[in-house]
């Protein structure tokens, strides 16, 4: 009985709930009826129910607002309005509220039996989503502590070690063995690096970053990016071109983040770039939005593999340069740009160059706080 689905039915009127009693009698359910929106109420926060049938017009407590109470209440609960007075207006309004799905009266038994089983499915995918996502964050935390110590610990106790013994062993060791000592300090260098790149991806603080935004000018976490890749850039010979629309542009961020994000996205396009060639990097407002777009005229992605660029680890294919990387860098600067609100989308042509584009709400002049969340993505350039 209590692994059977919970229906809930709220209904004015005695023949519904007996008619839709009596066509969901048989089947695996447990079904309540209530006459009226405040004893319907009072029924799912009780009982909790998987799927609630409600009618709109009703004395008492309007359909739409105990509609509005349940999504409230617990928004994996299924709602589905059903009413003799369907119009196109209500079943928008009725669905703004939260309402799954609607069903105008009269209505067949068996569109009545098939309007519950796809709200039920509807039910178990939520419930299954959210179980889900919570054993994605608990691998997350295990992943990172195990990392954290059943790797990064051993490694920097040998690293230590190492470095002490290349300098009691200095002048004692023959050229070759001092060469094979060097290439092993190297190798777990590189791996304690490895590690700290891991756990970054883990470790990227969502809540403290929206916890502590402040007004941070865009030309500046511009440079201190380019200031950070311009080595690499130097030595492949690649320019990069800064065009600020307005040096004054600011955004609500935290700058650290900000600053970090745009050297992953800059740093792949230097990295990805041919020799003599140029990253181009601007920024500008449009409509209460910083635009920051980084360009390049390198090997590109091909375009299978564009939906996977911020996908954790994801590295593409091994053609597209002889520079390594561990594919974590897209994803942490994903990851913080939500964080400010903001959007990144990137195109690409294979052998023609790739463009990355960040959207950030522009800091409020009067407030200091970003404007409203973005709410209409369908405009960014290819793969958000």
């Amino acid at each position: 009985m209590d692994n059977q689905p919970k229906i809930i039915i709220i209904d004015d009127e005695d023949v519904v709930l007996d008619s839709c009693t009596l066509i969901l009698e048989g089947g695996d359910y447990s079904v309540m009826t209530a006459s009226n929106g405040t004893t319907g109420l009072s029924l799912v926060e009780e009982i909790q129910p998987d799927l609630v049938f409600i009618d709109l017009k009703m004395p008492g407590i309007q359909g739409i607002e105990v509609l509005e109470r349940i999504t409230q209440l617990n928004p994996t609960i299924v709602s589905i309005v059903i009413t003799g007075y369907a119009t196109v207006t209500s079943a928008v309004e009725a669905m703004k509220k939260g309402a799954y799905d609607f069903l105008p009266k009269p209505f067949t038994p068996d569109e009545f039996r098939l309007i519950t089983k796809r709200g039920l499915e509807r039910r178990k995918l939520m419930l299954e989503t959210i179980a889900l996502r919570k054993e994605k964050e608990m691998l997350r935390e295990n992943f990172a502590a195990i990392v954290s110590h059943e790797l990064k610990s051993p490694l920097g106790a040998i690293q230590q070690n190492l470095y002490a013994m290349s300098a009691e062993l200095t002048g004692i060791l023959a050229e070759s063995q001092m060469a094979k000592f060097e290439r092993m300090k190297s190798r777990i260098d590189d791996l304690l690096k490895l590690i700290n790149s891991w756990l970054r991806v883990y470790s990227v603080d969502i809540s403290k970053i929206k916890d502590n935004l402040s007004p941070v000018l865009v030309s500046a976490v511009i440079s201190k990016a380019i200031e950070s890749v311009e080595p690499h850039a130097t030595r492949k010979d690649i320019s990069i071109v800064k065009t600020i629309e307005n040096d004054q542009m600011s955004l609500a961020g935290d700058e650290v983040s900000v600053v970090e994000a745009l050297v992953n996205i800059i740093g792949n396009a230097v990295k990805y770039s041919y020799p003599k060639s140029r990253v181009l990097v601007s920024a500008k407002e449009i409509d209460e939005l910083i635009e920051i777009s980084i360009s390049d005229n390198g090997v590109g992605i091909q375009g299978e593999d564009l939906p996977y660029v911020f996908t954790d680890f994801f590295r593409g294919k091994k053609d597209r340069s002889c520079e390594d990387s561990h594919g974590i860098g897209l994803t942490i600067s994903k990851r913080i740009i939500e964080a400010h609100n903001g959007t990144i989308s990137v195109a690409s042509v294979p052998s023609k160059g790739t463009t990355f584009i960040i959207r950030i709400p522009c800091r409020d002049r009067k407030d200091n706080q970003p404007h409203n969340e973005i709410q209409n993505a369908n405009d960014l350039i290819t793969i958000v």
